[in-house]
């Protein structure tokens, strides 16, 4: 994952260090909520559905044809986390769930969409049904895989999906002024064509937003006090509030060496449309690297394939060596839903739960069931970094118990990503745990 930049060449992944950690201006705009969905966005034949099939290891249409894809398909996507697959390990339970990043794939929209070409409505009425956006680039040139514009050019692209985002927006915040114009003649008793004053916060919301979707901006790019936010989170149905993340379709050679001639020119789009965070990525090296995947030695000989290649043109040490993107792509939808996971673990089941950053301790009990956080006790907790620091090569907290770590939290305590948990609750007068 990288930071806009403006080179030709990816540059090295910093040691220690996740963009996806960042937490996105968008995330002001964002629901309060444990199940938030991303969305795969982008122009016919850039690759989604192929990428949506990576993602899930499951088959939907992804034919060589526009609109082949006309409702959106939703899929589960586990999470890669070590600290969850550490407990899996050392419990080693007959029943084993991971956190799950849920994604649509919606089919392609074109130029004219907010107008209602190539079914572009419903395409992005389902974009306002997710909860942030995989804007999927293409980068890579085929003569076999048909552009809808007939010639590959990301920059275009990426001011085809925005416009229409855009306009879309604009046509909400056209209703939204009337609907609420409307309101305060209602409450005021006023005629229809009565003359009425929008509140000051409101109006300065309103004039704000315009201005950004006039400029061809995300409402998510712009500074908003904190009243203004809530306004615009209650009152206006926006699609560019919603965190995007740019992953960039390139072939499997530009993958491998890291270079391709439209990567400077995508970090200097996105660096002037508010910044964002942009991930490049091969459908071509994936979907080979994942057909070798009943082949380890195949595809251990794969990867190392291409990181001589990569090597063949001066990139050598660890941060070329070839791998999977899909796992990071994944992780870092999840971090920019602003979404965080804590542990159960047990010889029965080790999962993994998620919860909005922010949570308390009865409302991520309620994630397990309504009556944990309805009779919530409190919440006995180790983070994970103590307990693989203390438990010993023990499957139990008793280590963790002897060297104070294994804490008693009530219900002000704010959940931490990575926290192991047992919960205790009482919702008929019988101790329950």
């Amino acid at each position: 994952i990288f930071l806009c930049f403006k080179t030709n060449k990816m540059p090295p992944k910093k040691k220690d260090a996740d963009a996806g950690d960042e937490v996105p201006l968008s995330a002001r705009f964002g629901r309060v909520k444990n199940t938030l969905k991303m969305g795969l966005v982008g122009l016919p034949n850039v690759g989604k559905s192929s990428l949506f099939n990576l993602l899930t290891k499951q088959s939907v249409a992804a034919e060589n044809y526009p609109f082949c894809t006309i409702d959106p398909s939703e899929a589960k996507c586990p999470v890669p986390d070590q600290r969850f697959q550490y407990l899996v390990d050392l419990w080693k339970p007959p029943s084993v769930v991971p956190a799950c990043l849920s994604v649509w794939d919606i089919a392609g929209i074109i130029k004219g969409a907010a107008d209602g070409a190539g079914l572009g409505n419903a395409f992005l009425s389902h974009i306002a049904a997710v909860d942030g956006i995989f804007h999927v680039l293409r980068a890579f040139e085929s003569d076999e895989i048909v552009h809808v514009d007939d010639s590959v050019d990301p920059i275009r692209d990426l001011e085809t999906i925005q416009s229409e985002l855009c306009l879309k927006d604009l046509a909400s915040l056209t209703k939204t002024e009337e609907d609420e114009r409307n309101a305060i003649r209602k409450a005021k008793g006023l005629g229809r064509s009565a003359e009425v004053t929008f509140p000051e916060n409101f109006a300065t919301a309103l004039e704000k937003v315009r201005a950004l979707l006039t400029a061809n901006k995300a409402v998510s790019t712009g500074e908003f006090t904190n009243v203004e936010v809530e306004i615009i989170k209650e009152k206006f149905a926006l699609i560019t509030t919603k965190p995007i993340i740019y992953v960039i379709n390139l072939s499997k050679r530009d993958f491998v060496r890291k270079r391709n001639k439209w990567l400077g020119k995508i970090g200097d789009w996105v660096k002037t449309h508010g910044g964002g965070l942009c991930i490049p990525f091969s459908v071509e090296f994936e979907e080979e690297f994942f057909g070798l995947r009943d082949y380890p030695d195949q595809q251990k000989a794969f990867l190392d394939e291409c990181t001589a290649d990569a090597a063949s043109v001066g990139l050598t040490g660890p941060q070329f060596k070839a791998k999977s993107v899909l796992p990071r792509i994944i992780k870092t939808g999840y971090k920019q839903l602003n979404l965080i996971n804590f542990l159960t673990a047990g010889e029965k089941e080790v999962r993994a739960w998620t919860v909005f950053k922010g949570a308390l301790a009865p409302q991520a009990a309620g994630v397990i069931h309504t009556d944990f956080e309805r009779g919530f006790i409190k919440a006995e907790i180790a983070s994970f970094e103590d307990f693989k620091a203390l438990h010993g090569g023990q499957a139990s907290m008793a280590k963790l118990k002897e060297a104070g770590k294994y804490r008693q939290e009530g219900k002000t305590y704010v959940m931490n990503d990575g926290d192991i948990v047992l919960f205790q609750f009482n919702v008929t007068g019988g101790k329950k745990k």
